[in-house]
């Protein structure tokens, strides 16, 4: 869970990066949900790992990267007034 959790993070900051490129901030529309599932998915590992006695820096990781996905996503939408 640790993994797939880091995993999902940095996916959703690829797909953030993706959208930065001019004429495709379309693809924060499809990255913001992925990321805030990854935000989900980053707890739950999170969790799960603290309660088993495991590091939990990759779901720290994890979260971190899906957090700043949908956050500058969100405001890149914002800037381009939710179309571009």
């Amino acid at each position: 869970m640790l993994i797939v959790a880091l995993v999902w993070g940095i996916l959703a900051m690829a797909g953030f990066t993706f959208g930065l490129i001019p004429c495709l901030g379309w693809m924060n529309w499809l990255n913001i949900p992925f990321a805030v599932g990854g935000v989900i998915c980053s707890f739950v590992a999170f969790a799960v790992a603290k309660s088993h006695g495991q590091p939990v820096t990759l779901a720290v990781i994890g979260l971190a990267l899906s957090t700043v996905a949908v956050t500058f996503g969100a405001f890149r939408l914002l800037l381009g007034g939710g179309l571009l």
